[in-house]
């Protein structure tokens, strides 16, 4: 593939893509594109979801980094390739470089969910722990290629990985020529950077509409000060999209062609990320998830037909369950609740009686009676409880307040 100059528009065109497509011929899925009622209900218009969660390593990582490695010298290929990744990018570029014969070794934090450490062992890379974030792993990275000579694969800066992103837009404009608006998360850019040339130079009516969370959106600043422009500390559940500071390659191109890039909260990640998995059946982690949280978020602001991205489903089982029950929490269909009352015998069943009559699910009960700040007959009681809404758990309080008893906060 042949580019000009970093960071402008030209670096990455719609035949590069289309190279890229050619290449990953037997090597990416074409992934299924699912319609959502549900959304389309609250949209107002037809809503797709892309499923890249479904693709080979579980997200879109596997595109790039083997269009990347794949454009090497023989020379290079020989030489091996390194990278650095917390979990998605780590998979792909061991797939990538398994597929192709080239020798992988990947630096994860030593932090990373044990699931993802292991498939990217069994995808054929070596993998080295160094690190408690993903930016003392990538500095280790970086100069173990200095002395080694393994190319570097970097998750997003680099041309041939926005070609290979890039073939998701054009997967989307097959699968639904109609589309008006496509919604993709951004970390570092690579991904929205390919489906916006893709898609604009095909479609130049689609709107294409980037998202990140609150707490690592280095793209609205970075774009009003018209550079790249690093955070100090990006913090957000959603580790696929948090990343401090755009790339200098992609951030050219999404700053040409796409529309506008939203930011959503915590809450909204795993009301959404709540959402895929009981409405569309589809696990998907907190980043794949954020496109869905955009529109959960301001359902009248998107064109319909739309296109919503799921980026990737890897996401580590410890904090599935915790998403889950704090987005059950944000959407008011988790309650916890302290309380106090008088420590005799039949106190407890009484409360849960208590309970039983509005219907509220008793998930975990937790009885303390030793603490300096009860009185000698007293005991606090913390309630974790399932609930139907914000109502229900109105309801909740009331009955309890209702029957005597002292809640806390």
């Amino acid at each position: 593939m042949s580019y000009g100059t970093a960071g402008s528009l030209r670096c990455v065109t719609l035949d590069d893509v289309r190279g890229a497509q050619k290449m990953l011929s037997g090597v990416a899925r074409a992934t299924a594109m699912e319609g959502s009622r549900h959304l389309s209900q609250l949209v107002g218009a037809p809503v797709h979801l892309k499923c890249e969660n479904l693709q080979r390593t579980g997200s879109f990582k596997l595109r790039g980094a083997y269009v990347r490695i794949a454009g090497l010298l023989p020379e290079e290929r020989a030489a091996g390739v390194v990278a650095a990744s917390a979990g998605n990018h780590a998979q792909g570029v061991a797939l990538a470089s398994s597929l192709l014969g080239v020798h992988a070794t990947v630096f994860m934090p030593q932090g990373a969910p044990l699931p993802k450490v292991s498939a990217t062992r069994e995808y054929g890379a070596e993998v080295r722990l160094h690190g408690q974030v993903v930016d003392e792993t990538l500095a280790a990275a970086e100069e173990y290629a200095a002395e080694t000579g393994a190319v570097f694969i970097h998750p997003f800066d680099h041309p041939d990985i926005i070609a290979g992103q890039g073939t998701v837009g054009l997967e989307i404009l097959e699968q639904c020529p109609e589309v008006r608006t496509v919604v993709v998360g951004v970390g570092g850019g690579g991904l929205a950077a390919g489906i916006a040339v893709a898609v604009k130079a095909l479609r130049p009516d689609v709107r294409i509409v980037g998202v990140q969370a609150e707490g690592a959106a280095c793209y609205p600043p970075s774009l009003a000060a018209g550079r790249p422009v690093s955070l100090d500390s990006p913090a957000t559940m959603a580790d696929g999209i948090k990343v401090g500071r755009p790339g200098e390659v992609p951030f050219g191109i999404v700053g040409e062609l796409v529309d506008e890039v939203r930011t959503v909260s915590e809450d909204q990640l795993s009301a959404a990320l709540l959402l895929c998995l009981e409405r569309a059946k589809l696990v998907v982690e907190p980043a794949g998830a954020a496109p869905v949280a955009a529109l959960l978020a301001a359902p009248d602001g998107f064109e319909g037909p739309v296109v919503a991205v799921l980026s990737g489903g890897n996401v580590d089982p410890l904090l599935m369950q915790r998403v889950l029950r704090h987005g059950m929490s944000a959407q008011g269909r988790y309650l916890a609740v302290r309380l106090r009352l008088t420590d005799r015998p039949g106190a407890l069943a009484t409360l849960l009686g208590a309970l039983s009559v509005v219907d509220a699910n008793v998930l975990d009960v937790s009885h303390v009676r030793t603490d300096p700040r009860l009185g000698l007959t007293e005991a606090e009681v913390e309630l974790h409880l399932e609930t139907k809404g914000p109502a229900h758990c109105a309801e909740v309080g009331q009955a309890l307040r209702d029957a005597g008893y002292t809640v806390i906060d």
